[in-house]
C-alpha cells in the first residue's frame, strides 16, 4: 500500500544505482534504497534478511525496510513473491502495511528486494521478556490478533508462522 492514493497496491520503485548516496551500509549489509530514505538503523534479522528503520522523506515518517535476497534459492524467490503479493492486497489496521517495494532498474543488477513497511517499535516476544502483561493488555492484544486473523482468513489467506516475535506493536499498543 505504497501510495496514499490506492490501498492494497504496492508501488514498485526502481533505482538506477548511479549515485553514491543510493547505498548505505548497516552492519556490513549494503542497502541500495536511494536518497529518499535517511538515518538507517539496525532493527534485527529474520529468516530472509535484515530489517532497518529509516526516515522516509517522501512520507515524512519513520518506516521499516526489510532487505531480502530472494534470488539465491527458488524457494526464497517464491516465498518472497507470495509475501509481497499477499501483503499488497490486504488492507486492515491489524495487518502490517506495505508502503513500497524497491528493486534495481536493471534486471541483471537485481540481487535484493526491499520491502518498505510501517514502522512498529517492538514485537510481542520482546515485550513479554521485559514485563508481565495486565489482563486488560492481554484482552486487547488478543482482540486485535483475532480481528487480524479473521480478516486474513476472510481473504482465504492462512498465516503459517504466527508467533510472538512476528506480532508487532507500536507505542500505543496497536498490534499488527
Amino acid at each position: 500500500m505504497a501510495s496514499s492514493d490506492s490501498p492494497g497496491v504496492a508501488a514498485n520503485h526502481k533505482l538506477d544505482g548511479t549515485g553514491a548516496q543510493d547505498v548505505v551500509t548497516v552492519r556490513g549489509q549494503h542497502f541500495e534504497v536511494g536518497p529518499r530514505f535517511v538515518d538507517l538503523r539496525y532493527i534485527g534479522e529474520g529468516a530472509y534478511g535484515m530489517v532497518v528503520s529509516a526516515y522516509d522523506q517522501e512520507r515524512n515518517e519513520k518506516v521499516a525496510i526489510k532487505k531480502i535476497s530472494p534470488f539465491e534459492h527458488q524457494t526464497y524467490c517464491q516465498r518472497t513473491y507470495r509475501e509481497i503479493r499477499i501483503l499488497s492486497r490486504l488492507d486492515h489496521e491489524n495487518i502490517i502495511q506495505v508502503y513500497d517495494i524497491i528493486t534495481s532498474s536493471k534486471f541483471e543488477d537485481m540481487k535484493d528486494v526491499y520491502i518498505v513497511e510501517c514502522f512498529m517499535e517492538t514485537d510481542l516476544h520482546s515485550l513479554l521478556k521485559t514485563q508481565k502483561l495486565s489482563s486488560d493488555h492481554i484482552c486487547y492484544f488478543l482482540y486485535q490478533m483475532l480481528r487480524g486473523l479473521k480478516y486474513i482468513h476472510s481473504a482465504n489467506v492462512l498465516h503459517r508462522d504466527l508467533k510472538p516475535c512476528n506480532i508487532l506493536l507500536n507505542s500505543l499498543c496497536d498490534l499488527r
